[in-house]
């Protein structure tokens, strides 16, 4: 796609001295909400983001108002969920029966919603924009020209990524989303990635100046995901007990690739597989089509499925298996890993996106290149050889310790750090164009007053 970057004024980057912190944050996240369990439908890693994120930004003193668009009529229009942060529900088109390909006809509605909430205070409400993903984007860009206030936006996904990556029966993004996210990445301030390989994405695919891109790590609640007795929580999930067990855990849709941990599973005749997920994306169309799958295979009776699990639910199954398989096709970072971490349970990933962050090589887990079924599956069996071994043991511990880097106060760290160079750089680009008026106001006066004389 042929694109010049936009022209800004050229500002030095502000130091320490001139930053400041927000008061207000607006964040917007229209096709899903922080609210939604994860799992289901849309709902995933970015839910959690926005609401960890907004939990802690709340502790440092911000607060956080989050517009998301209600999908029930028993949805409130405003929750309050902690001190400091709300969720406001904006009708939005029909509650039910709309996904977010359709959601770019609703952008209308959900954006006069977030104005008209606006227009109930003051002006300066808000200090600050921050989207999610690029249907909230385009909102966002709307807002901050209204608001005269800065946009920071995190795409979480890339339409182009994820083209380049389709597994077998998935749907390409549309051209729509590709014209869409240029525009943001085009209009936004400032961009937060997750990782430094989506900075270059970001750079190479949609020509964003890398001087306006901050990296903030997704982080994990260690509070919740922590390692526990595998024995007891395998007698709470009714999970057989002596036999090798790795999970899957996710949205049930070719891009995260459940169906290469089930084909692996098949040529592993002691291992036992675990799915915890709801069906999403193009899987919605086929919901059952991962138990058909298991059925044909041959390993209906090593297979076990869940629905999505809350974030207690989900610590004791990662505590409960031997091993957390991510076989994604595209991931931008992929908080289930390190959650899984967490819990001093190793990962076997997909060497794709953000994962070679969220696991260590050969340190926490394994990464796997390619999705051949008969490399996941000498994998998963390398692995599993290592028993309750030494080497196993030391895997475990560092699983734990490489989780421990990634908390939610380094994340908001990163997001404040953010904000302060976005609102110190709009403020000075809104005080150059108004000199700049001012300056040529004053030459051009001289000159009226004697053609009028």
């Amino acid at each position: 796609m042929g694109h010049t970057e936009i022209s800004r004024p050229s500002l030095s980057r502000p130091d320490d001295s001139e930053l400041t912190d927000p008061r207000r944050v607006a964040v917007l996240a229209v096709h899903t909400s922080p609210l939604a369990q994860p799992g289901i439908g849309d709902a995933g890693g970015m839910n959690v983001y926005v609401l960890q994120s907004a939990l802690h930004l709340a502790r440092r003193g911000v607060e956080v108002e989050i517009f998301t668009r209600a999908t029930a009529s028993a949805d409130p229009p405003i929750v309050r969920v902690a001190p400091g942060v709300l969720v406001r529900n904006v009708v939005a088109g029909p509650f039910e029966g709309l996904d977010k390909y359709d959601l770019p006809t609703q952008l209308c509605a959900f954006a006069a919603g977030v104005l008209r909430a606006e227009a109930a205070h003051e002006p300066g409400y808000y200090d600050i924009v921050h989207s999610h993903y690029w249907l909230s984007g385009q909102v966002g860009w709307l807002a901050r020209d209204r608001w005269s206030v800065p946009l920071v936006h995190t795409a979480h996904t890339l339409a182009a990524v994820k083209n380049a990556a389709l597994a077998e029966g998935d749907t390409p993004e549309p051209p729509l989303r590709i014209v869409g996210e240029q525009q943001v990445v085009d209009e936004a301030d400032r961009l937060i990635a997750n990782t430094e390989d989506e900075v270059g994405q970001l750079v190479s695919l949609h020509h964003a100046a890398r001087a306006r891109i901050d990296v903030a790590h997704p982080g994990v609640d260690l509070d919740v995901f922590r390692p526990g007795d595998q024995r007891a929580a395998r007698a709470k999930l009714g999970l057989p007990p002596d036999e090798d067990v790795v999970a899957f855990v996710g949205r049930i849709q070719p891009l995260k690739g459940p169906d290469v941990l089930l084909r692996a599973a098949a040529k592993l005749p002691r291992v036992h597989v675990v799915v915890a997920g709801g069906p999403s994306g193009s899987g919605r169309a086929a919901p059952d089509g991962l138990v058909r799958h298991a059925a044909e295979l041959g390993i209906t009776d090593r297979v076990t499925f869940l629905p999505p699990q809350s974030r207690e639910d989900l610590a004791t199954l990662f505590q409960a298996v031997d091993l957390v398989a991510v076989p994604s096709y595209s991931e931008s970072f992929g908080l289930v890993a390190l959650e899984a971490q967490g819990c001093g349970t190793p990962v076997v990933a997909a060497a794709v996106g953000g994962l070679p962050v969220a696991v260590r090589d050969g340190v926490s887990g394994t990464l796997v290149s390619g999705h051949d079924v008969d490399r996941w599956a000498r994998a998963v069996d390398e692995m599993l050889r290592l028993g309750g071994g030494p080497r196993a043991w030391a895997m475990r511990r560092a699983a734990v310790e490489h989780a421990a880097t990634f908390s939610w106060d380094n994340t908001v760290d990163a997001l404040l750090a953010s904000y302060r160079s976005a609102i110190s750089e709009f403020t000075a680009a809104r005080r150059s164009v108004r000199d700049l008026a001012s300056a040529r106001r004053a030459r051009r006066r001289p000159a009226r007053r004697e053609a009028w004389a």
